[in-house]
C-alpha cells in the first residue's frame, strides 16, 4: 500500500483505512466510531471548486479502454494529490499515477464514477491515514443540516467541590448546524460559569471530529486568548490558530463573534481524551496542549490530527485531502495519537457499571490545586 513512499512513512492502519476510505456503508460509509460521518477537521462548505492553481499535466493524452472525460477527471484528482497532499515530497507519483491509469483502463473508465475506485486506491496509498473521497451522493448528505433540535452530547453543568464541566462532541454538515453548535455551546458554558468554578473538565472523549471551528468557538473562553496552536503544510509554512476575545481567529474560520469570557480564565483545566477523540476532536486536545495548568486524563486519542481540506471534483464528488499537521502553541507537532499525562484504566473489570474512572481522576487532580482547595 505504501510503495509509491520514497521514505517510509506509518503504514495505514487497516481498521481505519477501511471505515475512513469504504464505498458504501453506514452515514454515506465513513465511520470511525460511534456516529462520525467525516473525519475532516475543516468546514467541509468550504471546499475549493476544482483543482484551483494545478495544471494537469495528463489531461490531453489519450489512454486506451477509457474516454477523454474520464482520464480527464482522474486526471485532475491526482494533480489536486501530487499538488497538496501533505506527504507529496515522499510519494513516486510517477509511479502512482500508472497504477491509477491502470487500475481505471482495467475498468474501462467511461466516466467519472468509473474512475472512484481507482481515486480511493491512490488515496490510500499516500498512507497518511485521513485522506478520502466522496462521492456526488456522499457529499450532499455531508452538506445537509442536521435535524433541528439540541446537539446530543454538548452540555455543560456544575459538578461538587466547584468544578466546572463542558462535553464537546464532534460536528459536521452545514453552516446552520455549526451556528447551532456554538450557540447551544456557549449557552452552556455561560450558565455553567455562574458557579464561578474553580477549575474545569473539558471533555473530549466523544469528539470524533467534523470541524474544529464551532469547537473552539465554545472552548475559547476556558483556552484563553493568543495563539493555541497551528497548521503546518509539507513545506513547513505555518498557519496559526489564535483566540481573539473567546472566539477563533484563522483565514478558514468562519465569524462565530466573541464569546463572552469566563469568571476565572486561569482555572486549571482537565482534558479527557479517549480512542474516540479524532481529528477536528484531537485538534482542539492540541489546542489546549501547552496552556498553563493543563493536564489530559484518559486514554490515547485516535491518531489522526491532521487537517484535511475538501476539493470539489467536475461531477459533485469532494476529494477529502490531508493537507498539514498540527502543532500546539509551543511548536511541538503531532501526527499520531496522543497519549495523555494520566492514563486510566477504563475496563469493566477495574470500573463500576456507572463509575467514571477517568472524570474522577481529573476529578481528584482538580481538587489538589490551590485553586480548588477549600480554605
Amino acid at each position: 500500500m505504501a510503495k509509491f513512499l520514497r521514505n517510509q512513512v506509518k503504514p495505514v492502519d487497516s481498521w481505519l483505512a477501511s471505515r475512513l476510505l469504504r464505498s458504501s456503508g453506514a452515514a454515506g460509509g465513513i465511520v470511525v466510531r460511534g456516529t462520525l460521518r467525516s473525519a475532516v477537521y475543516v468546514t467541509l462548505a468550504a471546499f475549493l471548486a476544482g483543482a484551483t492553481g494545478c495544471n494537469d499535466r495528463s489531461e490531453n493524452t489519450s489512454t486506451p479502454g477509457m474516454s477523454p472525460s474520464a482520464r480527464s477527471y482522474l486526471s485532475k484528482a491526482l494533480t489536486v494529490m501530487e499538488k497538496r497532499s501533505l506527504v507529496r515530497h515522499r510519494v513516486d507519483w510517477a509511479e502512482l499515477r500508472r497504477v491509477a491509469f491502470s487500475q481505471a483502463q482495467e475498468a474501462g473508465a467511461q466516466n467519472p464514477a468509473d474512475t472512484y475506485d481507482a481515486i480511493r486506491s491512490a488515496l490510500r496509498s499516500l498512507g497518511d491515514n485521513h485522506s478520502f473521497f466522496l462521492t456526488p451522493k456522499q457529499a450532499a448528505e455531508q452538506l445537509k443540516a442536521s435535524p433541528a433540535g439540541p446537539i446530543d452530547g454538548l452540555e455543560g453543568r456544575s459538578m461538587e467541590n466547584r468544578i466546572g464541566y463542558l462535553s464537546l462532541p464532534g460536528v459536521q454538515g452545514a453552516e446552520e448546524t455549526y451556528v447551532r453548535y456554538v450557540r447551544q455551546g456557549r449557552e452552556a458554558v455561560a450558565k455553567t460559569d455562574r458557579s464561578r468554578p474553580c477549575g474545569w473538565v473539558v471533555d473530549l472523549r466523544d469528539n470524533t471530529g467534523g470541524s474544529m471551528w464551532p469547537m473552539l468557538a465554545v472552548a475559547g473562553p476556558i483556552l484563553g486568548d493568543g495563539k493555541v496552536g497551528m497548521s503546518l503544510d509539507a513545506d513547513g509554512k505555518k498557519s496559526v490558530w489564535a483566540i481573539i476575545n473567546g472566539s477563533p481567529r484563522h483565514e478558514s474560520s468562519p465569524d462565530y463573534g466573541d464569546s463572552p469570557a469566563v469568571a476565572n480564565p486561569d482555572a486549571p483545566v482537565a482534558v479527557l481524551t479517549g480512542m474516540s477523540t479524532a481529528s477536528a476532536g484531537e485538534a482542539v486536545v492540541v489546542a489546549f496542549r501547552g496552556r498553563p495548568d493543563t493536564r489530559f486524563f484518559g486514554k490515547q486519542t485516535n491518531g489522526i490530527p491532521t487537517g484535511n481540506e475538501a476539493h470539489r471534483l467536475s461531477d459533485g464528488g469532494l476529494l477529502i485531502l490531508t493537507e498539514a499537521k498540527s502543532a500546539d502553541r509551543t511548536g511541538r507537532t503531532y501526527d499520531a495519537p496522543i497519549a495523555p499525562d494520566e492514563e486510566v484504566d477504563t475496563s469493566l473489570s477495574s470500573t463500576g457499571a456507572h463509575q467514571d474512572r477517568t472524570l474522577e481522576a481529573a476529578e481528584t487532580w482538580l481538587l489538589k490545586h490551590s485553586a480548588c482547595r477549600r480554605p
